[in-house]
């Protein structure tokens, strides 16, 4: 157990939490008519049930797993595995009836009559009596995580938002509230609103394709998996007191304190690399990264453009085109924000606190 205990918690600093995300996402994606065979998927499934009822025998981690907060999350992971199994398995199915020639699925069951009654209403009454019932069990056999009134001058430590803000709790570590909290949960709504407007594809209407949206399905489950779900995990079972990072198996000690010196870009510039002191004008002083950050919004997409996302902008056109990889420049900015404070403690790029604008 404490070789398990041991390996797991080796794995578990921020960046390798994400690499390994990251790639087995992209083995999810590029292989997905392996992974989404039955065989593979259940295993999987049954792979991290395994890993939970291991790790129960220890009992910080019980502690974690078991707290009324927490429960959700693990039943969140099991409903993610099962409903990407059970979407993407009709893709690739459909892909390769497309590829033989043949209609999708939905297809040859569109002719079919289906009534309201009792093919429709009859399950989802009986699915609410079921789910009735256990939600009732539920909220009698675990104790409702309501916590003492609240005090000025006591806090929780770790002082968490529910679980389903976690996502954006994790984000506020790494950018300024006013982006966290603000600009960026906009521009997800944004974009998740301009998704019909800027992507006109018709192929996928109606029916499960993969082959046929490659891009639109790889964006759209990079955001929710990496940057949302991957989050909600890692501040539910990593995130500890004084908001340090913790392995699942660690106990979780209030008086740990971890070093962290943390580093604006104009520091790293105008100290550290050319021996100066920084300037007093704070334009002068933020140059450097101000200069970053429009080669990054205005020369990247002219490059993309160019080059790997040149198809797109043929058929988009410039103003949709310059929509889309904003949004995409967007969301990449949270991992390489993310890793650039793992890495090196860097800030901000952009730090102008007497303008109360830090980026």
């Amino acid at each position: 157990m404490a070789a398990f205990e041991s390996f797991f918690n080796s794995f578990a600093s921020p960046s390798l939490v994400i690499i390994i995300s990251i790639g087995v996402f992209l083995l999810y994606f590029f292989r997905m008519r392996m992974m989404m065979q039955p065989r593979v998927s259940f295993a999987i499934m049954a792979l991290t049930a395994l890993f939970l009822v291991v790790g129960s025998q220890n009992h910080d981690f019980f502690k974690i797993i078991t707290k009324g907060d927490n429960m959700p999350i693990v039943i969140m992971i099991f409903a993610i595995l099962f409903f990407l199994w059970l979407a993407f398995r009709q893709a690739t199915l459909n892909d390769m009836r497309l590829e033989q020639g043949l209609p999708p699925n939905e297809a040859e069951s569109s002719n079919k009559k289906v009534l309201v009654w009792p093919d429709l209403v009859y399950p989802e009454f009986v699915m609410t009596v079921a789910l009735s019932a256990a939600f009732i069990i539920w909220g009698v056999m675990v104790e409702a995580p309501i916590e003492e009134p609240a005090s000025g001058t006591r806090a929780p430590n770790p002082a968490k938002a529910p679980w389903y803000f976690l996502g954006l709790q994790e984000m506020l570590v790494y950018f300024d509230p006013w982006l966290a909290g603000v600009v960026l949960p906009g521009m997800i709504v944004v974009g998740l609103m301009a998704i019909p407007y800027i992507d006109t594809n018709p192929k996928g209407n109606g029916y499960y394709t993969l082959k046929e949206r490659p891009f639109a399905i790889f964006m759209f489950m990079f955001g929710f998996l990496i940057l949302w779900v991957v989050l909600v995990i890692m501040g539910t079972f990593l995130r500890g007191p004084n908001w340090n990072f913790f392995g699942p198996f660690e106990y979780w000690d209030p008086h740990k304190v971890e070093a962290l010196v943390n580093v604006n870009l104009s520091e790293y510039f105008w100290v550290s690399w050319l021996d100066m002191r920084l300037p007093d004008n704070p334009l002068q002083r933020e140059l450097p990264g101000i200069v970053l950050i429009l080669i990054y919004l205005l020369i990247v997409p002219a490059i993309l453009a160019r080059t790997v996302l040149k198809k797109f902008f043929h058929q988009l056109g410039f103003a949709r085109f310059s929509i889309l990889v904003v949004l995409l420049l967007m969301m990449a900015s949270l991992p390489i924000k993310m890793f650039l404070r793992w890495t090196i403690n860097l800030k901000y790029l952009v730090g102008i606190p007497e303008w109360f604008f830090n980026i």
